[in-house]
This record gives C-alpha cells, sequence and structure tokens, in this order.
C-alpha cells in the first residue's frame, strides 16, 4: 500500500480484502496520473531536428508537457499502458513554428490604425490582441516574439497565458521600443498637436543618457527583450524616409544598457547606415534590413547576429491598397511602393552569404494567422524549404533565447509541436495548412 495517504489506509483496514485491493490499484492509478499523464504521438513523418533528416514512422512520448522520448515506429503502447494515443500516422509531424516579429495588438494599419489609436480603449487593445494571439496559435506559431506595442497589452497576455487563464503562443515580450524623439517609434507622428499631448514619450530618447534610462524604463516593466530603431520606417506617418536617424553614442548607450541587464536588442533598421551602425555596436538581430550592403554582410558574419527578414509585410500592403488604394497617407504610400519593389533582395544576398536567418513576419502589418505566408516568400528569393523551416524552430528558437525548451522535438523540451497532410520539405506552403497543433502537450486544434 506504499504510496497512499494514511487516512486512505485507515478507512480500508474495515474492508474485505478483494475490497481493499481494488481501492488501492484505483488509488494508485490516480496517484499516477496526477504524478504525469502520458500522451504517446504517432506520427507518419517526423521531423524533431529541422536541418536534419526527417525520420519515418516514430513516436513521440509526452509527459507533463514536455517530450520524454522519442521512438523509431509507433512503439510505446505496452510500456505505457493507458496512455492516450494521438494518431498522426498519416501526416507530417514538426516542431511549433516560431514567429520572431509580431505585433499582436492589431492587424489594423494606415489610416484605419492611426484612428483606432485614438478611438479604441485599452480594454479594446487587451481583447484584440487576444484574438490575434488564438489566430497566431491555430496556424501553428507556437512562439512568437511580440516587438511592441504602446499600452502593456502584451506583457499583461504574455503572464496570463503562461498562467494558463486564456490560450495563445509562448510570448517573448519588447515592450514600448524604443527611438529617438520623431523616430520610427514616436507614436505622435501623423496626429495634430492636441492628441499628441496624450501619447506616451517614455519610449523616446535624444542622447546617451536619455537613452539608457529609455531602456531602464523597459526593464522596469519586465520586458523579455529591447526593440529599438535606428532608421526610419515605412509606416512612419512622416515623410523622413527609411535611413539612420539616430547617432552612433545613441545607439550604443541603447544597447549596452539592454545588454547590461542580459537582454538581447532587436533593431528595426532598413537603411544601410542603421543597419551597419547596430550590427557594429552589438544588435542581436535586424529586423526588416531592406538595404543591406556590403559593409553590413561583413559586420553580419562577423558579429554572429540574425537578419529577419519580414517579407510578408508586402502582403499585408497589397491586400489594403486593393481594397481601398487611399489606405496609407502619401507620405507612406511612397515608402511602401519602394518597400513592394526591392523586397527580396537583400534576402537573396544574406542566405548566399551565409548569414544567419531567423524566421519573422510583421504580423500585425501583414495579417495575423496568416504568418505562414513568409515561407513561401523565403523560398521564391533564395532559401531551400528545409532552410525555411530551420529558420522558424531551431534559429528562431537560439535568437529567443529558448533553445532549452523549444525548436525542436528531443526529450526535455516542450511539446510543441504541429501537423500538416503534405511533406514542407518538398512543398513549403503545406504550412499554410496547419490541421494539428499541440502546445506544452496540450491538444489546441485537431481536424484529424
Amino acid at each position: 500500500m506504499r504510496g497512499l495517504p494514511l487516512e486512505t489506509m485507515t478507512a480500508m483496514r474495515t474492508l474485505p480484502t478483494r475490497t481493499i485491493l481494488a481501492s488501492a490499484l484505483l488509488a494508485l492509478s490516480i496517484n499516477a496520473a496526477a504524478a504525469g499523464a502520458v500522451t504517446l504521438v504517432q506520427a507518419g513523418h517526423l521531423l524533431d531536428r529541422p536541418g536534419h533528416p526527417q525520420r519515418g514512422a516514430s513516436t513521440l512520448v509526452i509527459r507533463d508537457g514536455k517530450v520524454a522520448e522519442v521512438l523509431d515506429g509507433y512503439a510505446g503502447v505496452e510500456r505505457y499502458a493507458g496512455a492516450t494515443i494521438v494518431n498522426l500516422r498519416d501526416r507530417f509531424v514538426l516542431p511549433g513554428l516560431i514567429d520572431s516579429h509580431v505585433h499582436l495588438t492589431s492587424d489594423r494599419a494606415g489610416i484605419e490604425g492611426q484612428l483606432a489609436g485614438v478611438t479604441d480603449s485599452v480594454a479594446a487593445a487587451a481583447y484584440e490582441a487576444q484574438m490575434n494571439a488564438g489566430k497566431t496559435l491555430q496556424a501553428g506559431f507556437t512562439t512568437v516574439r511580440n516587438l511592441g506595442d504602446g499600452n502593456g497589452v502584451t506583457l499583461a497576455l504574455r503572464d496570463a497565458i503562461a498562467r494558463g487563464w486564456v490560450q495563445g503562443p509562448r510570448i517573448i515580450d519588447a515592450g514600448m521600443p524604443i527611438s529617438a524623439t520623431s523616430g520610427h517609434m514616436d507614436g505622435r507622428l501623423g496626429y495634430a498637436d492636441w492628441v499628441q499631448h496624450g501619447v506616451p514619450t517614455a519610449n523616446l530618447c535624444d542622447g546617451p543618457e536619455s537613452c539608457r534610462k529609455a531602456v531602464r524604463v523597459q526593464i522596469g516593466r519586465g520586458v523579455d527583450v529591447i526593440k529599438i530603431a535606428t532608421t526610419g520606417g515605412v509606416n512612419s506617418v512622416v515623410g523622413a524616409g527609411v535611413g539612420k536617424q539616430m547617432f552612433d553614442d545613441e545607439a550604443k548607450s541603447l544597447i549596452e544598457a539592454a545588454h547590461l541587464y542580459g537582454k538581447k536588442v532587436a533593431v528595426h533598421a532598413h537603411g544601410a547606415g542603421g543597419i551597419n551602425l547596430a550590427l557594429a555596436v552589438g544588435a542581436d538581430s535586424i529586423e526588416h534590413g531592406t538595404l543591406l550592403d556590403e559593409e553590413g554582410v561583413k559586420l553580419f558574419l562577423k558579429s554572429g547576429a540574425y537578419y529577419v527578414p519580414t517579407l510578408s509585410t508586402i502582403n499585408g500592403y497589397k491586400e489594403r491598397i486593393a481594397n481601398n488604394p487611399d489606405a496609407y497617407p502619401p507620405a507612406v504610400r511612397a515608402k511602401i511602393d519602394w518597400r513592394i519593389g526591392i523586397t527580396g533582395k537583400a534576402l537573396r544576398q544574406a542566405h548566399s552569404r551565409g548569414i544567419r536567418i531567423a524566421f519573422g513576419t510583421d504580423a500585425g502589418v501583414s495579417k495575423h494567422g496568416r504568418n505562414a505566408d513568409e515561407f513561401e516568400l523565403m523560398v521564391q528569393f533564395g532559401m531551400t524549404p528545409a532552410e525555411a523551416i530551420k529558420s522558424a524552430t531551431v534559429n528562431a528558437a537560439d535568437l529567443l533565447g529558448i533553445s532549452a525548451v523549444a525548436g525542436t522535438l528531443e526529450a526535455g523540451k516542450g511539446a510543441d509541436l504541429i501537423a500538416v497532410a503534405a511533406n514542407p520539405l518538398a512543398d513549403v506552403t503545406a504550412l499554410k495548412k496547419v490541421d494539428f497543433v499541440m502546445k506544452s502537450g496540450q491538444v489546441v486544434k485537431s481536424r484529424h
């Protein structure tokens, strides 16, 4: 009777032997279930470690939200009596996908998004962020890096998901992204003076000391990563272009302050000047990197920083313009046309030179739940399907600092996995039709 509670053993002394044995077996089985029920996921094909060859018929043993072991064939049924069986024998199984660049609070952009910024409440933004997180998880992305919002909504959503209050992907959050005054992350741009007075400015900095403080403000809010902008942006409501908009000492102080607190730094940068400045002073990733030049390539290779291409922003632009040619102000529309025309050039260069690439979409500019569209563009502009998948698993996990729990399906890692009907190594667009999602050992989507 070892392992039974004392009160249970005391009550059992008055019962017949057969009843005692039955009760003991029932209690022990309940205790075993509480200690960690087992799920056996039977995969027809398994890409457990992207970048390595796929496996044939395999079984993933899942316990306590983690992968306990990976077995060849459809094994484990005899060893784990009573285990839950998930039959994916006609499916291709791979790790949950990771999007390194999203904005969960909205995918309304242009004039519509600008209006929402001054008409929607924080509560409404929170519900919208939860909705977008759900779309993202259903699309097979079990982890995202949210690179900025203005009101703390995604920081709260991150914690709510971790506590199990709501369903969504694991979130690595940047809080408010930092830029110089009138830079890309200045939320006052495009609004009348009287509206600007109500827009938070704690994320703006001018000069090294001011920039250090801006980082510390975000650290105090509990962020996981710091995001900064060294150049202008396509969506900035100002006709200042996409060139360098931060002095060297400002960028250096931002990155040094973040690294002092053990936080990686994601850098929004389109123009070569801003890309090269960020890489020279220790950026961990460059987002967009549209005008990458030879100096930038050398700095990437020297530093080991990741490039996050965010190609599918152009899909969002094209769709909105098709629906409404006046969806964006003229200063923004000119930059959009430029971005559409040049997209893919930097990725071809980065890929051919061996720069490390991590998957990221900038969802919010493109549509949430359509994150997998990025794979098709990555392949179109030079990557193989296997490389694109690795960028959204192994590489992205490394960039986000979560390789111990995500990116591959190995013993001890989180049981985040997806399944598709076709082999994505042959046709990467198969990842647009994810029909099974498991996060931390819990099935959150199954059409099978």
